[in-house]
């Protein structure tokens, strides 16, 4: 198994690994550990470069591969031997942003779960920017107004966020741990990770995010939209 680092430290920039496992099919090696995301959630995956005795290795991106994380290389070229000693970096200034940016949408989701009760029917987030649908039946301008203002407030008080794994029928002990409208956790998952914005927030998750709300900066909704009879979408950028 893969010691999946970002899963509690999302801070984590760099790391040292060894090749358990090479793939020539995926041209792609399996580390011991790795603080690369591989995208998932709505979350882009991270951007980075591994090298191996100084040398790039031409790193695409990591993936889960039946249920094991493997790291893509560019094709063709020769893998590593297994043993192989690899150091990895990620992309750090795009990473902060996607966890600035997830951060945000958890404090979207949850002033408007606190406030409506609206559950999120689908989301997809870049960079800085980011859309989320809810299960709104109408949404006005002044609605957004009231809403961005809000989620703002947030931002400011400072809330710490905080990240558990906890067993499977610990963490569904959690009343409203799902705040989509389908359970998406597949039943053999034993492990449930959790995100907690303290006071305002707490679900299921597997994202990197910042340690405080004061770090995402200032949200701001761009736009909505109707995407159906009760569901609506909300677009946010997020400024510094």
């Amino acid at each position: 198994m893969t010691e999946l680092i970002y899963q509690l430290d999302s801070y984590c920039k760099d790391f040292d690994a060894q090749v358990l496992a090479v793939n020539t099919e995926f041209n792609a090696i399996h580390l011991d550990r790795t603080c690369v995301y591989p995208g998932g959630g709505g979350q882009p995956f991270d951007k980075g470069s591994l090298s191996a005795n100084g040398i790039d290795l031409h790193f695409t991106r990591a993936k889960t591969i039946n249920g094991e994380r493997w790291h893509l290389l560019e094709s063709p070229q020769t893998l590593p031997e297994i043993g192989t000693n690899v150091h990895g970096v990620i992309d750090w200034g795009y990473r902060h942003q996607l966890m600035r940016t997830h951060t945000a949408m958890h404090i979207l989701c949850g002033v408007i779960f606190r406030d409506y009760g609206a559950h999120v029917t689908g989301g997809d987030m870049q960079a800085l920017e980011a859309r989320m649908d809810f299960e709104f039946e109408t949404l006005s301008r002044e609605l957004i107004r009231i809403i961005e203002e809000a989620v703002n407030k947030e931002v400011q008080l400072a809330h710490p966020v905080r990240v558990k794994i906890l067993p499977r029928e610990e963490a569904f002990q959690i009343p409203d741990l799902i705040r989509t409208k389908i359970n998406l956790l597949p039943e053999h998952i034993s492990e449930i990770r959790t995100v907690e914005i303290a006071g305002l927030d707490l679900q299921a998750d597997g994202g990197t995010h910042v340690t405080n709300t004061s770090e995402v900066g200032h949200i701001r909704i761009s736009d909505y939209k109707s995407k159906g009879k009760i569901n609506k979408r909300i677009y946010v950028s997020i400024e510094d």
